[in-house]
């Protein structure tokens, strides 16, 4: 199918304002954890390091907290966040982008083996062709190793070029494996409730983490980085600000199949 800009898509394919689609979100029906899984361990799909803490860390203690084994899998080195630091440099940033990660995972109470890195370079997920085949056969053959029967991603709606290809990435992992593909959505709940999308049934459910709140704060605050003047010589790199922050302190988590 040729590419559709997004301005035009909507007239093409049938659509929905953005804002229909969170409302739906926000009245899922309130599930257990025996709602949404079945017994075999869990691979979470994080596009950047800190997506998996903010999106479903509370998922993921909760997972750890009921004894079913949940794995973590980043998939780009986080190195955009701070392009034009010189104190940071692309190396050094990886590296602690990664450390703030292992950080956030402990915080949520996972060993310290079930953590992964893909190395992507941030900003350059593949969407499609070879390269997205090959990215997704990395992760299908990851979650094989672990007997994985659930593939946790973000939501194919992000707004994000690394967000919309973690979830090609993990549906065509899924696919491949046959098991059960569920959504998360970050950036997702930023998008102007105008906005078009298109038109989808919304199915899944909301998980109450109000146990794991305490931990899921703990892991953001991990990522210094991101939350921080810790890199203090790029003013123009990225911050989490207060209000994004305050979305991820919901005492439910979404989880769209």
């Amino acid at each position: 199918m040729p590419h559709i800009p997004g301005r035009l898509r909507r007239f093409f394919v049938p659509s929905v304002r953005a804002g229909t689609l969170l409302q739906a979100m926000r009245e899922l029906p309130i599930v257990d954890l025996d709602g949404l899984l079945n017994h075999r361990p869990v691979l979470v799909l994080a596009p950047h390091p800190d997506d998996e803490t903010l999106g479903c860390g509370g998922f993921i203690a909760e997972c750890h907290a009921r004894g079913r084994n949940v794995h973590v899998l980043i998939l780009t080195d986080g190195t955009g966040s701070h392009r034009r630091s010189k104190t940071y440099p692309p190396p050094r940033l990886a590296s602690l982008r990664a450390t703030e990660a292992r950080m956030a995972i402990a915080a949520l109470n996972l060993p310290e083996d079930r953590i992964g890195f893909l190395g992507f370079p941030d900003g350059r997920l593949p969407l499609r062709g070879k390269r997205m085949s090959s990215a997704a056969a990395r992760i299908a053959a990851y979650a094989r190793e672990r007997g994985v029967g659930t593939i946790c991603t973000t939501w194919q709606h992000d707004p994000h070029h690394d967000h919309r290809a973690a979830y090609i990435l993990g549906r065509t992992a899924s696919d491949e494996l046959g098991v059960k593909l569920l959504c998360y959505p970050v950036w997702g709940w930023t998008v102007p409730t105008t906005a078009w999308l298109p038109a989808t049934v919304v199915r899944g459910g909301r998980l109450d983490i109000t146990n794991q709140l305490a931990s899921k704060q703990l892991a953001i605050d991990c990522y210094r980085s991101q939350t921080s003047d810790l890199i203090g010589d790029d003013p123009g790199g990225f911050r989490l600000s207060p209000e994004v922050l305050a979305i991820f302190r919901s005492p439910f988590e979404v989880l769209v199949e």
